[in-house]
């Protein structure tokens, strides 16, 4: 196919490897790497209305024909193909194992690399077991030590004696992070924050909703028809003999015979051309609704002084008067 001329092609007609014509050549894909043609495009199905995909390999061209290396039924029955766009490498495996033949891709060394990774995932995936169980007996030191401090916490504050002390010990602590907090702003200039929200992008895909077919096939009708016939009858017609006629004659035996026709109805039957019938197609244009649940990001403004006010609100053993530092 690389000495073919593509204006040529485009132009011609395709016949299948026994020589019975298939359709007009359509389309030529090119390989995006190499450039050169990789399948051609032949209309076929009633009135043309179906573009098959046939690969250019082994093809020659004759003049104003192209001869495919297929059977013409091969070529009508291929994997129904959107021929208005790029094929994809999905489209291609099974035009390829269709016509029986090897596609690579270039993707064995890819699927190789692929296991090897997948591997070493596994095997991370076991250290991190190991991992995990080793961070579950840390947890239960982590508690073992808590319950600890919370002892510890208990004997501090019965040495106290009073829910007071506590509350002035929570004060200090609330005074320390306020001074923290202060620290951390008055460190930035410029404090701001980036707001984020999901968009819905809308688009269409196309899909094959079904198909059409024209199927003949013969039924029997049972018609009845009045023809009109003729025959011939025989009547007796009496005549007196007239004056001046001989009136004298030999008696005996005299036969005297007639010949009586008929007609009879005649059926024939033919076939006649009474009407063409064909599928066309048109587009419909609709409108189908689409709901979906977005996600967005709002933004509050806190100061120093509702915080303030908070802590003053907050229940911590001496209603809002608990004492400050």
């Amino acid at each position: 196919m690389t000495t073919f001329d593509v204006n040529a092609i485009l132009s011609s007609t395709a016949y299948d490897a026994d020589g019975d014509k298939v359709g007009k050549v359509e389309q030529v894909f090119l390989d995006d790497n190499s450039g050169e043609p990789t399948f051609l495009t032949v209309n076929t199905g009633l009135f043309g209305a179906k573009e098959s995909f046939v690969p250019a390999k082994d093809a020659r061209q004759d003049g104003d024909r192209v001869v495919l290396p297929y059977q013409k039924d091969v070529i009508k029955d291929a994997p129904k193909v959107d021929a208005d766009q790029h094929l994809s490498p999905a489209e291609e495996e099974e035009l390829y194992r269709y016509y029986e033949m090897n596609y690579d891709n270039g993707q064995g060394a890819d699927r190789d690399r692929d296991l090897t990774d997948r591997d070493r995932t596994a095997g991370t995936a076991g250290t991190a077991g190991v991992a995990g169980a080793a961070a579950g007996r840390d947890d239960d030191r982590d508690l073992t030590d808590r319950d600890r401090d919370l002892t510890d916490r208990d004997r501090t504050a019965g040495t106290a004696g009073t829910a007071g002390v506590a509350g002035v010990a929570a004060g200090r602590d609330d005074d320390r992070d306020l001074t923290d907090r202060d620290r951390t702003a008055a460190d930035r200039d410029d404090a701001s924050v980036v707001r984020h929200e999901e968009q819905l992008n809308v688009g269409t895909q196309e899909r094959e909703a079904g198909r059409a077919r024209l199927r003949k096939y013969v039924v029997t009708d049972h018609e009845t028809v009045d023809v009109p016939v003729e025959r011939e009858e025989v009547t007796v017609e009496r005549t007196p003999v007239r004056d001046g006629q001989a009136r004298t004659g030999t008696i005996g035996e005299e036969e005297v015979e007639v010949s009586l026709h008929e007609e009879r109805p005649v059926v024939e039957k033919e076939a006649v051309a009474v009407e063409e019938v064909g599928l066309n197609k048109e587009t419909v244009r609709d409108t189908q609704r689409v709901e979906a649940d977005v996600r967005k990001e709002q933004v509050d403004v806190e100061t120093d002084t509702d915080r303030d006010r908070d802590l003053n609100g907050r229940g911590d053993g001496l209603g809002g008067n608990a004492p400050r530092r």
